[in-house]
């Protein structure tokens, strides 16, 4: 056991393993939050104590406050990293399964991919113009089978959302590149939490007042779970992982989300998996590693 502590490469691997494990199944606990009160309530409790644990782990470390100029910009990131996506995804839930509902959301690589040529002036050799091609082709083949088997509009509309997340999500990545990038990843995601659940309180107070709110054991251990364990702990030891790991295996680690969303929602909510899932799945796994492998490739070749 002593020796296992002092292997730090396999502890770094057993962390992302219970990482990627807990917002796995985070997926299929904001679908069943859904019984209990709306969504935008659900994401507004969530992210609520979320950002009141992750400014509390700020205080902790005694970290400074970002400079002044760099406010705006964080208030940006928040928009479209929490308020957006997370808005979206959670309406998404209430029409799309929540193993379906990971997987579309993280094709987010996919999509910084293409924002980073236009805004940060990447470039797209040959091997990540296939990647993403394989990438879209899965997302094609999970979206386009539910549109061509005639499935109801709720449903297209659901999936249509995620993807605008997922689109979002990447926008964020690329605007925190431009902006943001010289500031501590924990600081940033506390700050930008914080802003972005006032978005979020903002859409549950606009669309969501007088509905009923059931805040029972089972839906307050929802919010507990995705809100201080999931987003505010787990976000914090991520951070502290990608100071010690490459970027491209903690891009690709992430893809074991969705894949234990897939696995727990088909155990815990009984949903089905189709052949289209997998094939899309395996697909969009495929385009992401090809798009980020051949990008550190290029990197270390400059």
């Amino acid at each position: 056991m002593k020796k296992l502590l002092h292997n730090t490469k396999l502890l770094n691997w057993l962390l992302i393993l219970i990482i990627t494990l807990i917002w796995g199944i985070a997926w299929v606990y904001m679908k069943a939050s859904l019984a209990y009160m709306g969504p935008f309530t659900f994401s507004a409790f969530r992210f609520g104590t979320g950002a009141i644990a992750l400014l509390l782990i700020v205080i902790f470390m005694k970290m400074q406050l970002p400079p002044k100029e760099k406010w705006g910009h964080i208030v940006v990131v928040g928009i479209l990293q929490t308020t957006i996506v997370f808005l979206l995804v959670m309406y998404g839930l209430r029409f799309v399964d929540a193993g379906k509902s990971s997987i579309i959301l993280y094709t987010m690589p996919i999509w910084s991919s293409f924002l980073a040529v236009k805004f940060l002036g990447e470039k797209i050799t040959r091997n990540k113009l296939v990647g993403l091609l394989v990438g879209m082709l899965g997302l094609l083949l999970i979206i386009g089978w539910d549109f061509f088997q005639a499935q109801n509009v709720d449903m297209i509309i659901g999936e249509a959302f995620i993807v605008i997340a997922a689109i979002s999500w990447g926008a964020s990545n690329v605007y925190y590149r431009l902006k943001l990038d010289g500031l501590p990843k924990l600081q940033v995601s506390a700050f930008q939490m914080l802003f972005g659940t006032i978005g979020i309180i903002a859409a549950a107070v606009i669309m969501e007042w007088g509905d009923p709110v059931q805040l029972q054991a089972e839906s307050i251990f929802y919010i507990l779970f995705t809100g201080v364990l999931a987003s505010a702990l787990c976000f914090t030891v991520w951070f502290v992982l990608l100071s010690k790991i490459d970027m491209v295996t903690a891009t690709l680690s992430t893809l074991l989300v969705p894949v234990f969303g897939m696995f727990f929602s088909w155990i815990i909510l009984d949903e089905a998996i189709t052949w289209s899932i997998i094939y899309g799945s395996i697909l969009i796994f495929m385009g992401i590693a090809i798009t980020q492998v051949s990008g550190r490739k290029k990197e270390r070749g400059q």
